[in-house]
């Protein structure tokens, strides 16, 4: 009679297998209320625009309705979400600089039907030099994006917004629109160098622009379980932030680097993989903490 294997390879695939099945039968209930989220992160590398567009297919997945604006002149987000973004292509550049509505620029994601983006290009990089001229340049986003939520049929769940590795006026733009402040944390070294300088930034922003911004998301990325530092970060992160850090952790996984270049999120592209799943739990603790908020406003 063969033994059991408890290889620590069958113990993974064990609770992977668990966790997915754990997945399949949850019911994800949204709160009603448009969420607007900045994803923001001056550290570069962190996996911020990577969170981003897994955490919009995972949350369509659960059944929501998600806008993700693309604010960061490389353009990955559209590119990870399937959405063409040429040059010549409408995009969020137009919202800022033209005055095109966001409505126009906006386009499905080949992903899921309730996965909407609003492109970036190239010419969102002059856009920093470009605003410095405009009327009420730092809240083109907010109007822009208040419009749009008015006019549509049916409201949104989730607006998540990538911004890029700066504090330029791109990302007061993005603090300005938003009420909540999501920000991943690589679990390396020098994990919190630059962090202090962000919550600065996000405290003129709530006293000079946006009262309402708030950080409320914090998730932990490049998490590796078989090394004391990525325990350590961790464990340091969560001891700064208890309330705003999600108990799901998201690890280094092979199958999310590869997902982009083949124009999907890793929700699409194998979502049977670890990365996927934890994004998946990590969307549906964000529902469930923006539900359990809501019903604590209304008590």
């Amino acid at each position: 009679m063969s033994q059991p294997d408890d290889s620590p390879i069958a113990r993974e695939l064990a609770n992977l297998s668990a966790r997915r099945r754990a997945l399949e039968n949850t019911q994800a209930t949204f709160s009603g209320a448009t969420r607007i989220m900045t994803i923001s992160n001056q550290k570069g590398g962190v996996g911020k625009t990577t969170t981003t567009v897994n955490i919009a297919a995972a949350l369509a997945s659960l059944g929501g309705q998600v806008l993700v604006i693309d604010l960061d002149p490389q353009g990955n987000a559209s590119t990870a979400l399937g959405i063409p973004h040429a040059a010549e292509t409408p995009s969020v550049y137009d919202v800022l600089i033209e005055d095109v509505p966001l409505a126009d620029v906006i386009q499905p994601s080949p992903e899921n039907e309730r996965l909407l983006c609003a492109p970036s290009t190239i010419h969102l990089a002059g856009a920093e030099i470009e605003l410095v001229t405009q009327v009420a340049r730092e809240q083109r986003l907010k109007t822009a994006l208040g419009e749009y939520l008015e006019q549509r049929d049916e409201p949104l769940d989730f607006v998540l917004i990538d911004c890029p590795p700066s504090l330029g006026l791109l990302t007061i733009n993005a603090f300005t629109a938003a009420t909540e402040v999501f920000l991943p944390i690589q679990c390396e070294y020098y994990a919190l160098e630059g962090l202090s300088q962000l919550l600065g930034n996000v405290q003129l922003i709530q006293k000079h622009l946006n009262p309402r911004l708030q950080l409320t998301t914090i998730l932990l990325t490049m998490f590796d379980a078989r090394t004391r530092l990525s325990q350590q970060v961790a464990d340091e992160v969560r001891g700064h932030f208890s309330g705003e850090v999600l108990e799901t952790v998201i690890p280094r996984s092979v199958r999310v680097s590869e997902a982009p270049s083949f124009g999907k999120t890793v929700i699409s592209y194998d979502g049977n993989s670890a990365g996927a799943i934890a994004y998946r739990e990590a969307a549906l603790e964000i529902v469930r903490r923006g539900v359990a908020g809501a019903e604590e406003g209304r008590a």
